[in-house]
């Protein structure tokens, strides 16, 4: 067996695999050249090598994650603290115990296996020692990106037993007989008791990462450490701003800031010591990238990045086609953190001095700056608004309106209200300022009025890192009561107040009473468990 030692087969003994081949922690050169045999077992197209010598590999029949077949572990250990209902579906220990036996007799029965190990968690008082199971090379690349790379002292040291959680990975295999509790040929089962994940039926690699990122959400807060589906970056004093969003509302955009260093660019955590990135590598999409409109995601598409589900402007020049998307939009490219130019090593820093929720309010009825009090902050925590637009997925016409607990639903092991009593004690206690960002429509909703201009969004954030706006005159906003700056330099005036961009005021408050109702409709879900100020903090018809 390649890398064959005691330990390795310990490991190996202790979940009854007997693979011919075992690869642990091979490197990146060694994975490229076994993806090049594609003796995986997969029946996805074949990987290959783009022109700048990043790996194309293909996920098959899924290209994104699959939220109806994850399942959570419903046990005496999770029964009372996990938030279930249709983000967090309870499966039987019993039917996961079938499910990890598939998984188990499939990555046995391969030839190969690859064995990745890695942290989750930059801050060494917190970081997760993970270990992934998988017989695809480009899984075992993906997860080395994605997960923080230990040395080889911290291999000997934390990875010869045990480690915290386990990935078995064994998504070519789909459940053929079935089993109580799963609904489809896929099942992605997390047992945060046992501190296992098993994937069957999806090759999709982002899984994984999501996966990892859903029990940081389950673990670290019960040591008091706030888990954020946010991006995070630092000034030249060491003031550390995080940004949340939705997609399509200027996360990954906003993030890069050439005068700033980035931290990371989607999962961090918020401990007494400060901020701290989850992840060793990014995760970003691929759809139209050039190098214009960002550069150090297309310089990072280079060797040891892994290139998903994307195709070619010609197969013999193996020149990449970003505006393709006839096999998903959502084309994605894997690489470590240290690909993207100033990026911050260790990835972690103080105590956040800003936040910014990112919305793109295709309405057009929010303002393009906001201050918050710690209720505000609360309230649009737990909403986690934005709105999507024409084209974003099929049959949506008109603006329609997203709500996403904590910016990030899909991955909350635990009950919103829990994440967002944990912000405010952490906004009160460090006195961090909370600013809603539109970076939506104005002068009217999608199709009449125009996108806010990403030249005035950065002059915004700006004026907030340098601490100008913070000191201007505010105004109250109708409705959502919001604090909003009278004037901001190098900003029209004009646009600060939304209403004052609109041909017609009245359609404008038409509009603003309509956003608030469906807030409030949204806001009903959690009002058990939210505190009569919190609920008091959002709009007022």
């Amino acid at each position: 067996m390649q890398n064959q030692d005691l330990a390795t087969h310990n490991l190996l003994q202790r979940w009854g695999l007997n693979n011919a081949t075992v690869y642990r922690n091979p490197s990146v050169p060694l994975i490229y050249q076994l993806s090049m045999l594609q003796a995986d077992g997969s029946s996805t197209r074949p990987d290959s090598i783009n022109s700048t010598g990043a790996l194309v590999a293909y996920s098959g029949k899924k290209c994104g994650r699959v939220p109806k077949d994850k399942r959570i572990i419903k046990d005496q250990g999770t029964e009372k603290d996990v938030w279930w209902g249709d983000v967090n579906i309870a499966l039987s220990p019993e039917s996961y115990g079938e499910v990890e036996k598939i998984a188990l007799e499939y990555l046995g029965s391969r030839e190969r296996l690859f064995i990745i190990d890695g942290y989750a968690g930059w801050d060494v008082n917190h970081r997760l020692r993970i270990r992934v199971f998988c017989t695809r090379p480009y899984h075992a690349l993906f997860m080395k990106n994605m997960l923080i790379r230990p040395t080889e002292e911290e291999l000997k040291k934390d990875f010869n037993g045990d480690v915290d959680f386990y990935i078995f990975n064994a998504g070519p295999q789909i459940i053929e007989k079935p089993i109580e509790g799963v609904t489809s040929e896929g099942c992605v089962a997390v047992n945060l008791t046992e501190r296992k994940m098993v994937i069957l039926g999806t090759q999709y690699a982002g899984e994984m990462k999501k996966g990892v990122f859903g029990v940081t959400h389950y673990l670290f807060p019960k040591q008091g450490v706030l888990t954020l589906h946010s991006s995070a970056n630092e000034g030249e004093n060491g003031d550390v701003t995080l940004l949340f969003g939705l997609s399509g509302t200027g996360k990954t955009t906003l993030s890069a800031d050439p005068k700033r260093n980035l931290i990371g660019d989607d999962e961090h955590a918020w401990s007494d010591h400060g901020i701290f990135n989850i992840e060793g590598g990014c995760y970003a999409k691929c759809v139209d990238l050039s190098k214009e409109k960002e550069p150090e995601i297309f310089n990072a598409v280079k060797f040891g990045a892994v290139l998903e589900n994307i195709e070619y402007l010609s197969n013999e020049t193996r020149e990449v086609d970003f505006s393709n998307i006839s096999i998903t939009e959502n084309t994605r490219v894997s690489y470590p953190l240290e690909f993207i130019p100033g990026a911050k090593f260790p990835a972690q820093g103080g105590h956040p001095k800003n936040i910014f929720f990112l919305t793109c309010d295709a309405y057009g009825v929010l303002p393009p700056v906001s201050m918050l009090t710690p209720e505000q902050a609360m309230y649009h925590f737990i909403s986690g608004y934005t709105a999507k637009v024409a084209g974003t997925e099929v049959g949506v016409k008109e603006p329609q309106a997203t709500f996403s607990a904590c910016f990030g639903e899909a991955f909350l092991a635990l009950h919103p209200t829990l994440y967002a009593n944990m912000l405010a004690e952490k906004i009160k206690k460090h006195d961090t300022k909370v600013w809603l960002i539109n970076t939506g429509w104005s002068g009217g909703k999608y199709g009449v009025g125009q996108r806010m201009s990403l030249k005035y969004t950065r002059a915004i954030i700006d004026l907030i890192h340098n601490g100008e706006l913070k000191n201007a005159e505010f105004e109250n906003f109708p409705i959502f009561n919001f604090r909003i700056p009278k004037a901001a330099k190098n900003i029209p005036s004009e646009i600060l107040n939304p209403r004052n961009t609109w041909k017609n005021p009245d359609e404008f408050d038409k509009q603003l009473l309509e956003l608030a109702q469906k807030f409030q409709v949204n806001f009903k879900k959690y009002e058990d468990k939210a505190t009569i100020e919190v609920i008091s903090a959002g709009p007022k018809l």
